[in-house]
């Protein structure tokens, strides 16, 4: 069983997806910051300073915190519109990589030379 277990834990794949896990999670403390710090203070000031988290409606004893849900899908879009940046930028860089020209191939007076080259290499060792 702990032979079964080593090779399942090693596999390339469940290695490559825990960094994605953990990199996933530091980015979302990135994303959680920018929403938070940065987003939310200005979107408050757009409004006039009013902190959605406090908005509710009461409904007898219990209270409908509809400001709290607003709050969250606000963070929510911010979150999948950063995601999406992210995304867009890696691709991009991706693509660029893979439209990169492959070197020309050699001109026959090259390919020549080169079996010049390598048969006096050849004779030389000798």
């Amino acid at each position: 069983m702990w032979n079964e277990f080593k090779k399942f834990a090693l596999k390339g794949n469940v290695i490559d997806l825990a960094i994605g896990v953990i990199i996933g999670a530091a980015f979302g403390k990135i994303v959680s910051s920018l929403v938070d710090d940065v987003m939310m203070p200005i979107i408050g000031l757009i409004m006039g300073g009013v902190d959605l988290t406090s908005l509710g409606y009461p409904l007898g004893e219990a209270v409908l915190n509809y400001g709290a849900f607003i709050q969250t899908i606000i963070d929510f879009f911010i979150v999948a519109f950063s995601v999406f940046i992210f995304v867009k930028a890696f691709n991009k860089l991706k693509r660029k990589e893979e439209e990169k020209p492959a070197p020309p191939d050699p001109s026959k007076e090259e390919l020549l030379l080169t079996e010049i080259r390598d048969l006096l290499k050849a004779q030389s060792n000798k």
